[in-house]
């Protein structure tokens, strides 16, 4: 990786950080600071590219990451709809879980990915279909209680306790953890990157 291929992970995600460390690259992690319940969109596709786009922006316009390609993700859960980001709090996880229960959601993950150098940009969202579980009363009050769900889009993450209550997807198994690696390699190759150039 040469000094001006650098690339910045706009986003404290640990999860995503350990996805794109797991494809052989060492991404710098710089957190945008956006505030997420300022922004609107009318679809959760929507709401999600929006989010992912204001995340990458804001890291690009950062000294830190001249030179740097800066990409920004955000996850919603679209249940019938309605867009679902993380819980406010343990009774609100609750309830999301006792509405997901037995049913199927679309995991809506935008992508932004910024060349600083030049000023392009390339974005796209993916989509992956969730089928949940039938997680009972007590399982789903002894997750919430492992303070998990308050941290994840849709209250819910496949690398994590929760796991073991997703009965299957459809789609990008990478994108419902956070970062779909396939739209993130289309996505540079639109930039006229290619991936190999930014493997450790």
């Amino acid at each position: 990786m040469t000094d001006n291929r650098r690339l910045v992970l706009a986003s404290q995600s640990p999860a995503r950080l350990g996805l794109l460390r797991a494809a052989g690259f060492a991404p710098e992690v710089i957190v945008s600071g956006v505030d997420e319940d300022a922004l609107f969109a009318p679809t959760p596709a929507e709401l999600a590219q929006v989010l992912a786009e204001a995340k990458a922006a804001s890291v690009a316009e950062r000294p830190a990451a001249a030179g740097a390609l800066v990409v920004g993700c955000d996850s919603v859960l679209d249940l019938d709809g309605q867009p679902l980001g993380k819980p406010v709090d343990a009774e609100d996880a609750t309830a999301r879980w006792k509405s997901m229960r037995g049913r199927a959601g679309i995991l809506r993950t935008g992508h932004c990915v910024i060349d600083t150098a030049s000023g392009r940009r390339a974005a796209a969202t993916a989509s992956t279909t969730v089928r949940f579980g039938t997680p009972s009363d007590a399982e789903v009050a002894a997750y919430v209680a492992s303070g998990e769900p308050l941290h994840v889009a849709g209250a819910f993450t496949l690398d994590g306790r929760s796991a073991p209550f997703v009965e299957g997807i459809e789609g990008d198994h990478s994108n419902v953890i956070g970062l779909s690696l396939p739209l993130f390699r289309r996505l540079l190759l639109e930039l006229d990157v290619p991936l190999t150039d930014l493997w450790v």
